[in-house]
């Protein structure tokens, strides 16, 4: 059976819709009849929530809440020794939401079909990346589903748990910076101005901080269009830069010089690789094998090239700790933990750790430096506002001290 959304009126004449499953579109308006609903649009989910062979994905997507979600309701069900299939169809019909309905009756059709879980979550890689897919092949092919769908909800929870304290610790501070963005702003086209012409109208000499504060009104009275399309191209020309290779590679190389990047960089990019790593060796994934894989998964080009190279080097027999070393972008405790696994036999536990302790040290590194944005932003926009109120109202003082 294939799964099909639909949309329909019920007897009231309301509109429904939903996700049924059927043999044919025929059949699936037939089973609307049957309950009374009289079908306005019957679709295959396959065709609204399918990859085009370019590699683009125009359908249905997860967010980073729904994946963890499904992925955690669907590791509770499997480990309760629920098939698959029934497995899906129950989180399907968990959701109140419609496109993930789909989405996870269509993997589910794929499924009905034959195909292993894995292959059936590939047809959807906006929602579900080369770690999600590998790491469940790995537990099909292991017989450890239930545990490897398991270490990969606590994986994902984690990520999303680390992102969402950063976004919610960023939202203040770019709130602030917004707002008094548009209250300056504001101030030099409609306040300043009127002010600024009452002391040239007084004939005085002016100085020059009040002189530069004239220029820079006008300039914004008449030009901001000109400066908002300035920066709006500026932000265009550095994403099209680094939407290629070479650029992108250049830079990437170049965060690892910068002092504060460079360590939130490579710690995060070590919790990626580690933990990644972790979970496909727990898995049963072989080491070079999952080293690929975990390579992938790592966002700094940079360091992707190297561990193509380390990649290689342990596929020749040369020790992990040691590949790594030579990539040269590894915090060093890392190294050694990962040594200390190999010599006791328990790299994807030492993995683990690492990933976890790497994942706290960027958090509180980013902790550390939000924590100094707020009040730096405060000073900054201090002084701008106390440059406004100098340059206004000392040649405002002049005047009443000549009357």
């Amino acid at each position: 059976m294939a799964a099909f959304e639909y949309t329909a009126l019920n007897p009231k004449g309301r509109q429904e819709r939903g996700v049924l499953e059927a043999d044919s579109a025929r059949h699936a308006r037939q089973l609307l009849r049957d309950k009374d609903l009289i079908p306005t649009r019957v679709d295959s989910s396959a065709s609204t929530s399918s990859s085009t062979p370019t590699g683009f994905d125009f359908g249905a997507s997860l967010s980073s809440f729904d994946r963890v979600l499904f992925i955690r309701q669907l590791a509770t069900l499997v480990g309760s020794s629920m098939p698959i299939e029934e497995a899906l169809k129950a989180v399907a019909e968990q959701t109140e939401k419609q496109r993930v309905a789909t989405l996870i009756m269509a993997v589910r059709s794929k499924v009905l079909e034959g195909y292993t879980l894995a292959a059936s979550l590939r047809e959807h890689p906006r929602s579900f990346n080369t770690l999600f897919c590998s790491t469940v092949a790995a537990g099909e092919q292991s017989g450890y589903l239930s545990k490897v769908l398991e270490n990969l909800a606590d994986y994902i929870e984690r990520q999303y748990e680390a992102t969402s304290s950063v976004k919610g610790a960023l939202f203040y501070p770019i709130a602030v910076l917004v707002l008094a963005f548009f209250i300056v702003g504001a101030l030099m086209v409609y306040v300043v101005p009127d002010m600024v012409n009452v002391i040239v109208d007084s004939g005085q000499q002016l100085p020059w901080f009040t002189l530069i504060l004239i220029d820079f009104s006008d300039f914004l009275a008449k030009f901001w269009w000109l400066l908002l399309g300035l920066i709006a191209a500026l932000v265009v020309f550095i994403r099209s830069l680094l939407s290629r290779p070479r650029p992108k590679l250049q830079w990437d190389k170049f965060k690892f010089k910068l002092p504060l990047i460079a360590r939130v960089t490579r710690n995060s990019n070590a919790a990626s690789f580690t933990n990644t790593l972790s979970i496909l060796t727990r898995s049963g994934v072989p080491l070079v094998d999952a080293m690929a894989i975990a390579g992938d998964v790592v966002s700094n080009t940079w360091l992707q090239a190297g561990l193509v190279k380390a990649t290689q080097t342990v596929s020749e027999g040369v020790a992990l700790k040691t590949s790594l070393e030579e990539v040269g972008e590894f915090p060093p405790m890392m190294l050694h933990m990962i040594a200390a696994g190999e010599q006791s036999g328990e790299l994807d536990e030492m993995l683990s750790r690492v990933a976890v302790f790497q994942q706290k040290e960027v958090e509180r590194i980013l902790g550390a430096v939000l924590k100094l944005i707020e009040p730096a932003m405060l000073l900054i926009m201090g002084g701008i506002v106390l440059f406004i109120v100098m340059a206004v109202m000392l040649p405002m003082l002049s005047m009443n001290q000549m009357v």
